[in-house]
């Protein structure tokens, strides 16, 4: 069951990665976040949900408004089922991929953002946590 103040996104083909980005601009309207910092988080979003797609199959993008004190932001979680990740520091290395991609897209997507967890276990799947504060 979800919480009511997140929104989740069922990610399965790349079609699936704009309605996510455009939940996002509605989610974070009551926080102070700049355009240039609203297409980083999108552009994150896109990163891993593409990846979703390319390596699982179908997964889900979780968007949650947060507040830790009197920091406010918008977190972000990535899931899948897929195969996992058998080496996770080669897979944060920018330039590696296993696919014919640039490998830019997990080293990216944390740059973009304030907090960046990776947990995936092979065989069981991958979950990314980011978080973007308010500046």
């Amino acid at each position: 069951m979800s919480d009511p103040g997140e929104v989740v996104v069922p990610i399965k083909a790349d079609v699936d990665v704009v309605p996510a980005r455009e939940k996002v601009r509605g989610m974070v309207s009551g926080l102070r976040f700049s355009g240039s910092e609203l297409t980083l988080i999108a552009t994150a979003i896109s990163e891993v949900a593409r990846n979703i797609v390319s390596y699982a199959g179908s997964g889900e993008i979780v968007l949650r408004v947060v507040q830790k004190g009197q920091r406010r932001g918008l977190t972000v979680v990535a899931r899948d089922k897929g195969p996992g990740i058998a080496d996770i520091e080669r897979a944060m290395q920018d330039g590696y991929s296993t696919s014919r991609g640039l490998g830019l897209g997990l080293p990216g997507s944390k740059r973009l953002m304030d907090e960046f967890e990776l947990v995936s276990e092979v065989g069981k799947g991958t979950e990314i946590t980011m978080t973007k504060w308010e500046r």
